[in-house]
């Protein structure tokens, strides 16, 4: 069997997107060492100041380099019948992957994570970073961040890790049905193995148990995988720093959603953070406009100070006031669902022929303002008591959701066979929660998008 242990210089730090700006390829058949290749690479894109900084390769140095496919055939040939073996490999071999497919080349190889091995037959050690390992077992490291210097250390590691491999851990890791490899190479795969295939909050947590990232699911190990196989740069960063995941299940999404935005509130954690930056999502609005119609729209956010409804895409905009103007006899003009100026008399929708004239002037505006009223009011749970009921975490149980006088409450399970005989009962078994906006949207949009949904009023 043979190993090409590889390290990769990027344009940046991050996932997809980034080009190599320096490879460095040391072919190992288990013994010595039997073929090498290094080169700058030109990567045709601007090398950020951050990456300049850290590997000190700047645009002038690559800028008369090889393009990577004009050295793509050598690194096909010096890796072929190769284990593609790095510390943390799901980076490097995407990045080389994903600059055979911009050439229309698939390249694929087995990998071998060396930060994963080392996690096996050396356990307990605080890091498993290059620099770390290498202080730890003597392994000199000349040039550090430079594509050759991780390389050469990387060896020395590697052939380490096979003196040390006596229970054939590399074979086990190899085999062909076992997806540890894609594994972040902190995560064990007894830990993920261990996630349910159902609803609930997870957990990402580093090195030192610190939660980085706060997610929700309807099938948790099923969203988790997710997220180890997106290339986004985000996505990356946070697989990269996962050294554990937690879970805890709700039964249901309502629950799930509840339970991460109290989570997310209580810890705050750094990648929750930047997501938030990225996706604030649209508020549903109502105003009267010149006639003193009531107008619903929408807009983002950042723009909406009380919004009537929240989501996070135009189609699902569109979609619930599609809903709501054919509920309540709505107008599509004064909807957002005609483009401005494409209609100047009788509304003209694709879908919808309910109208009753407003925009003709067919029918008062008082009497199209108390309709748009009823569907604002449909959409609010203001000074109203109730528990929404939904599935528990066994078949045994279910879940409660509590308002008290427009006032979330918490949520908590009860038995099946338990009897409540009065609305005040259901507070013995929710555990209390802080009421905010954002849990109020929540539960209203679960009564939105869920007409039959089991509700006890006070």
């Amino acid at each position: 069997m043979k190993f090409a242990i590889i390290d990769v210089e990027t344009t940046g730090l991050g996932g997809s997107g980034q080009k190599i700006t320096e490879i460095a390829i040391v072919v190992h058949d288990g013994k010595k060492i039997i073929d090498e290749y290094q080169t700058l690479v030109n990567p045709q894109s601007l090398i950020t100041n951050y990456v300049v900084s850290l590997t000190g390769i700047d645009n002038d140095m690559v800028a008369t380099a090889p393009t990577f496919k004009e050295i793509a055939q050598e690194v096909l040939r010096v890796t072929t019948d190769c284990v593609f073996v790095a510390h943390n490999v799901n980076f490097d071999y995407n990045v080389v992957r994903n600059e055979f497919k911009n050439i229309g080349i698939d390249f694929s190889r087995k990998k071998l994570c060396t930060v994963r091995l080392s996690r096996k037959l050396y356990p307990g050690l605080r890091s498993y970073s290059l620099g770390k390992l290498c202080s730890y077992l003597d392994i000199p490291l000349f040039n550090r961040h430079r594509a050759k210097g991780d390389t050469d250390a990387t060896v020395i590691l590697f052939e380490k890790l096979l003196e040390k491999d006596e229970n054939n851990e590399i074979k086990k890791q190899l085999k062909g049905k076992n997806n540890e490899a894609s594994l972040p190479a902190l995560l064990s795969k007894e830990t993920y193995d261990a996630l349910p295939e159902k609803p609930g909050v997870y957990y990402f947590k580093d090195i030192n148990g610190q939660i980085i990232y706060v997610g929700k699911a309807i099938n948790i190990k099923k969203r988790v995988l997710s997220h180890f196989y997106d290339k986004k740069a985000k996505e990356v960063s946070l697989c990269r720093e996962t050294s554990h995941i937690d879970f805890e299940e709700s039964g249901s999404e309502l629950v799930a959603l509840l339970m991460e935005s109290a989570a997310i509130k209580h810890h705050f954690p750094k990648f929750n953070r930047a997501q938030k930056l990225t996706n604030k999502g649209f508020g549903i609005v109502a105003y009267k406009n010149r006639k003193g119609i009531i107008q619903l729209a929408f807009n983002k956010l950042s723009l909406v100070s009380n919004p009537l409804a929240v989501f996070y895409s135009v189609n699902e905009c569109t979609s619930f006031l599609e809903d709501l103007a054919e509920r309540f006899d709505l107008c599509p003009k004064y909807t957002q669902l005609i483009p401005v100026g494409s209609a100047t008399g009788r509304c003209n929708h694709y879908k919808l022929s309910n109208c009753k004239g407003i925009c003709e002037s067919k029918e008062s505006i008082e009497e199209y303002n108390s309709r748009v009223n009823a569907a604002i009011e449909s959409l609010t749970i203001r000074n109203q008591s109730f528990a929404i009921i939904t599935k528990g975490k066994t078949i045994k149980e279910k879940a409660i959701v509590l308002v008290e006088e427009g006032l979330y409450k918490g949520y908590g399970f009860i038995e099946n066979d338990t009897a409540v005989t009065s609305f005040e009962e259901f507070k013995n078994f929710i555990s209390l929660q802080k009421n905010n906006s954002d849990v109020i949207r929540i539960v209203e949009q679960y009564l939105l998008q869920n007409e039959n949904a089991e509700v006890v009023y006070a």
